[in-house]
């Protein structure tokens, strides 16, 4: 299940904004937060569109950029956020 950008923040010990400046100032996110290669970054980040109709204004449009399972800890390596070693699972230790 892909996650917001907020998502991500939390578990990176950031808070949206901040992982936001930062991912724009390495070049990942362009000024509408919106992935900057998204070919290149396709298995981390994507952008979801959505639409709604508005009484007044008609069809509205969104995009936002969602991050990849397997992209949640793909921005601290790029951005060098140092994360807590992942604990092993003993699940299957009898």
């Amino acid at each position: 299940m892909d996650s917001t950008l907020a998502k991500a923040a939390s578990h990176l010990g950031l808070s949206r904004p901040q992982l936001i400046r930062q991912m724009r100032d390495k070049g990942l996110l362009t000024t509408d937060n919106l992935p900057a290669q998204p070919n290149r970054d396709r298995d981390y980040l994507h952008v979801k569109e959505g639409h709604w109709w508005h009484p007044q204004l008609g069809m509205q449009y969104s995009r936002s950029t969602r991050v990849t399972p397997a992209g949640i800890r793909w921005p601290a390596v790029q951005l060098g956020i140092e994360l807590a070693p992942v604990p092993p699972d003993n699940r299957h230790v009898a």
